[in-house]
């Protein structure tokens, strides 16, 4: 493995082992960590606000006896202020570290930051396009709450145009057999169609359900994303869709006992807080899971053994 920059990178084979070394690493990290990156240095350029995957990247490389070297908002406090364009950043940068996490609001600044890059990059989010290490933490959900990735119902709620999350997750979830995507999402923001077309030429079954509690019902899976405030063009068309899809007791009743409930976080509205006390409710055990998968692709990353 270099870069991580699509989730659509990713072969069956590749996923299945780097979620099995992700659970290896999550019993390591239960011990307290391992010397297994000491000397390396990662750099957190980040571009966009974060707490969750900047954090657990940290985390993840101190765990492993790395080092971090990061600016949580390097929009501001960087060379970018000044005119320095991504790919000079990067450049420098590559001379300082082992490898670079970025996250920036622009659709395809990773893959602009990898050609130019001496080292591995791996993609923290990029605007409206795709997330794959948050992909990768969600598979390794699925797999340890539900226990398979095949012949599964996985019904994605919200902003699934602007979402990158739920793109990557599209992409990985493309790579298994029998698996069933419900869309349930406003008109204005739904799945883009290239998406969609990328799953179904995979034999992935992708519908539409615009009835929440009728979707809940059939999912093994219920994904909510947060509508994105800052990524729309007016606050008058954010506010008409904010609050359209909401999970609440009344979904609860119609979400089969075995499912799960997961979100990317931040979360803003769409999950009353009444659904954290239920066994279901996955989506904080799923922002933990991201230090032992991100120790698994770091590990990948910066050692040949």
């Amino acid at each position: 493995m270099k870069h991580v920059i699509s989730a659509k990178s990713f072969s069956r084979d590749a996923l299945e082992s780097l979620l099995s070394v992700a659970g290896e690493m999550r019993l390591i990290q239960a011990r307290g960590g391992a010397d297994l990156l000491s000397r390396k240095v990662m750099a957190a350029l980040f571009f966009e606000p974060s707490t969750r995957t900047r954090l657990s990247f940290e985390t993840a490389m101190l765990r492993l006896n790395g080092r971090v070297v990061s600016t949580e908002n390097a929009k501001e406090f960087s060379s970018a202020v000044k005119g320095e364009t991504l790919e000079d950043t990067i450049r420098v940068v590559a001379g300082y570290a082992d490898v670079i996490v970025l996250r920036h609001p622009e659709i395809g600044a990773a893959a602009r930051a990898a050609d130019v890059s001496s080292i591995p990059v791996l993609s923290a989010g990029d605007g409206a396009g795709e997330h794959p290490t948050q992909a990768l933490l969600d598979m390794f959900t699925i797999l340890t709450e539900v226990g398979r990735l095949d012949d599964l119902t996985v019904t994605l709620v919200g902003d699934l145009l602007y979402g990158r999350t739920v793109h990557s997750l599209v992409y990985l979830l493309s790579l298994f057999r029998g698996v069933r995507i419900v869309c349930t999402a406003p008109e204005s923001i739904p799945l883009p169609a290239d998406v969609i077309a990328y799953a179904e030429a995979r034999g992935v079954h992708v519908s539409f359900e615009p009835d929440l509690a009728r979707a809940a019902a059939k999912a093994d899976v219920l994904y909510q994303t947060r509508v994105q405030k800052e990524r729309f063009p007016s606050v008058e068309h954010y506010e008409a869709l904010r609050s359209k899809y909401v999970i609440d007791a009344r979904i609860l009743d119609k979400l089969p006992a075995r499912s799960i409930i997961m979100h990317p976080l931040p979360r803003a509205g769409e999950i009353d807080p009444v659904v954290d006390r239920d066994a279901r409710a996955a989506y904080f055990r799923q922002s933990h899971y991201g230090v032992p998968v991100r120790m698994a692709v770091l590990k990948e990353c910066l050692t040949t053994d």
